[in-house]
């Protein structure tokens, strides 16, 4: 008689490899780190990744609105990030590695904030 064996592993994989794919960072430019400067519009302190959105005057003075990509709220909660962290309106300066396609959006580096309070890697 032969064993039986289990599909567990492989669903195992699939599972994990699907994990590993959506926290895949390679639409990033992660050479390149831009610093803009604007006004917080909005912090999504959401699952499963957290969101600052900021209003960025680009070269003609207009205003371009800016989506960058941070960690989960589970995670940035346990550094002492809460939704209050950025309020909207606030003048803020942050660095980010943008996207490769060159929309306005990019993965989240650090923020300094007017008082010159730091949040996230600022070096």
């Amino acid at each position: 008689m032969k064993p039986v064996r289990s599909p567990l592993p492989w669903l195992l994989m699939l599972v994990a490899g699907g994990a590993f794919a959506h926290h895949s960072d390679a639409m990033f430019e992660r050479a390149k780190v831009l610093e803009l400067t604007g006004t917080i519009k909005e912090f999504q302190f959401t699952n499963p990744h957290t969101w600052v959105q900021v209003e960025v005057k680009n070269d003609k003075g207009e205003s371009v609105e800016w989506s960058l990509e941070w960690g989960s709220p589970n995670q940035l909660g346990r550094q002492g990030i809460r939704p209050s962290t950025f309020p909207a309106g606030a003048a803020v300066t942050i660095r980010t590695n943008p996207m490769k396609d060159g929309t306005a959006a990019g993965a989240f580096i650090g923020a300094k904030l007017a008082d010159g309070t730091i949040i996230g890697n600022w070096e």
